[in-house]
């Protein structure tokens, strides 16, 4: 039996830009896991979820950041085109999928819209910033249709889900392909503290272990970064003056 720790990963973002996709792809993530709304608490989660993923795509320019991310992970690509023993498989099957969630975004229509304009998630929408105010009373569009068949409630959220699917694919690859640029490096922070320069990279990637009941609070914007790492029990726990961590920049 091995006696290694399990290592815990965070990501922290060095631009705007990534700080949103972050944001969407985490809350992408609770949408998909969040499908069968079989009673309202689970529904009322969904539709938080889904609120708050409108609220940041009304915000910003994200269709237009992900197909310039999509030309230029294909630029990366073909890059690689010339050197000696590269699979050239792999980069045209690539390159294919890059341009295939580029064609499906662009001819998507504005992301969210559909959303926006369906009448069940517009009221849900308009009382969850009321405390309680999706009770039965309140909203009782939300009540009738908790009460229909799964079946029913599962077509809704399966079609709502599709009007995402060009973002969450293109969103999915794009974050790939970064994060798959980083390779780990052993470090050392000096009483739990950490410095570096990271020019060129969206993303770090930091990796520690669980027994250290350590946690990073990580600042920073563009190139340069600091890591600071605090104990999970503030009143106990200990910083080794010396502590080993392994950090990648994507």
């Amino acid at each position: 039996m091995s006696d290694v720790s399990p290592s815990v990963l965070f990501e922290y973002p060095l631009n705007e830009k990534m700080r949103t996709w972050l944001r969407i792809e985490f809350l992408l993530q609770q949408l998909h896991g969040e499908q069968s709304l079989t009673v309202t608490p689970i529904a009322l989660t969904f539709f938080r979820t889904l609120s708050d993923l409108l609220d940041i795509l009304e915000r910003g320019e994200v269709r237009a950041e992900l197909l310039k991310e999509l030309e230029r992970q294909q630029q990366k690509l073909l890059a690689w085109v010339d050197v000696p023993g590269v699979d050239m498989s792999l980069i045209d099957h690539l390159c294919s999928q890059l341009k295939t969630r580029s064609a499906a975004l662009i001819a998507a229509p504005r992301l969210g819209q559909a959303l926006r304009e369906d009448r069940l998630i517009s009221l849900v929408r308009q009382r969850l910033s009321i405390p309680g105010g999706c009770c039965s009373f309140d909203l009782p569009t939300l009540h009738m249709w908790m009460h229909a068949s799964q079946k029913d409630r599962d077509v809704n959220v399966a079609h709502w889900l599709q009007t995402l699917a060009p973002l969450n694919q293109a969103l999915t690859m794009v974050l790939a392909l970064i994060r798959k640029t980083g390779s780990f490096r052993n470090q050392i922070s000096l009483n739990g503290f950490f410095r570096g320069n990271a020019e060129g990279a969206d993303l770090l990637h930091l990796s520690i272990k669980l027994a250290q009941q350590l946690y990073p609070q990580i600042s920073g914007h563009k190139t340069r970064y600091a890591i600071r790492f605090l104990p999970l029990d503030s009143a106990h726990g200990i910083v080794p003056e010396r502590l080993a961590f392994e950090l990648a920049y994507c």
